[in-house]
């Protein structure tokens, strides 16, 4: 019988050594220090905040700086900047600087509206050259290693992933994440695993794929057929920050992890609600945290009716007397 290769390993980016594979993503809205700390506790190796404005940055925004601000466990934290050219990028490194990202990642891949009309996000997969103006000008700004998150192109008539990949390449970035869906598709379709397994084999800098990871067996998937250097969950970490623990057990060992009960699952999510309340006050928190109780409760007994109490819940007892009474009807032994 072949022994099983660990596909769990450290990765080496520019001067920063990562202790493991496994990424959060940056996800608008849900990649705060309170989600980022449960997701750090889970075993996920480097964690994104969400995307900052570097225009934000360069006008002393004080909501853009609560974007930079560490979960306590945090060893490791990257910033993902947005904005259109390399001017803007300059203007906001001081203020970033001033808050020691262990990474500085460039968004050219969200794929709304609101940011591509600025001339960010997907807007700079049309402009490679701009793209390595970006890079090229933070590179030589600071030693902070610059990373770029990509898709595979705009639409499918210009599929041009090598093209932006190299462009950042050239510019000094250090590492490439590429979400293998084009910005016309938005989050719709499939991510092609050719187009990372393309790019890992032309790409002289650690690559990691995104994209319909929801799962650890679609983590291994990803990893074993395109040979890219680790993943970044990030639709798939909501809710289930477990993913990150599961998916390095499977990596590991080659077998398929033990299922999260029920019950730790409850528990974690009273976990999150803990950290959001220390973060922003119990009012804020509690009503930030009915986006993610969906996903923490998806699957359980009674689920619908669950939903339907959350989101009357407007302090810490009143969720912790939702799960325990679930609990108390629903709950195995666990």
């Amino acid at each position: 019988m072949e022994k099983h290769k660990n596909l769990y390993h450290p990765v080496t980016i520019g001067s920063i050594k990562i202790d493991g594979n496994l990424f959060l993503a940056p996800l608008a809205g849900f990649t705060d220090p309170a989600f980022r700390f449960l997701c750090v506790q889970e075993g996920a190796n480097l964690t994104f905040s969400e995307m900052v404005s570097a225009e934000g940055l360069a006008r002393k925004s004080k909501k853009t700086s609560e974007f930079l601000v560490r979960a306590d466990n945090e060893k490791r934290f990257a910033v993902q900047l947005f904005m259109k050219d390399a001017e803007t990028a300059m203007r906001g490194l001081p203020a970033l600087i001033d808050n020691s990202p262990d990474l500085i990642d460039i968004n050219c891949g969200c794929p709304v509206q609101k940011v591509i009309k600025t001339g960010a996000g997907s807007a700079l997969l049309k402009s490679p050259e701009t793209i390595y103006q970006i890079v090229h000008a933070l590179r030589g700004g600071t030693d902070i290693p610059i990373t770029v998150k990509i898709r595979s192109g705009w639409d499918s008539s210009s599929i041009n992933f090598l093209e932006t990949a190299d462009a950042a390449c050239q510019g000094g970035a250090a590492m490439i994440t590429i979400h293998a869906r084009t910005r016309e598709q938005g989050y719709s379709g499939t991510a092609n695993l050719e187009h990372i397994k393309t790019l890992k084999h032309f790409s002289s800098v650690p690559v990691f794929g995104s994209g319909d990871l929801f799962s650890p067996s679609a983590a291994l998937q990803m990893i074993t057929e395109t040979g890219v250097d680790g993943v970044m969950f990030a639709r798939g970490a909501i809710g289930n920050p477990f993913i990150f623990s599961e998916t390095r057990y499977l990596l590991e060992t080659g077998e398929m992890p033990p299922e999260t009960s029920q019950k730790v699952r409850a528990e974690a999510f009273i976990s999150h609600l803990g950290q959001c309340i220390n973060m922003k006050g119990e009012k804020a928190a509690c009503r930030e945290m009915r986006k993610h109780a969906g996903s923490y409760i998806k699957g359980f007994p009674g689920a619908s009716e669950m939903r339907k109490e959350i989101v009357q819940a407007s302090t810490r007892k009143d969720y912790e007397q939702v799960l325990s009474a679930w609990m108390d009807l629903f709950m195995d032994s666990n």
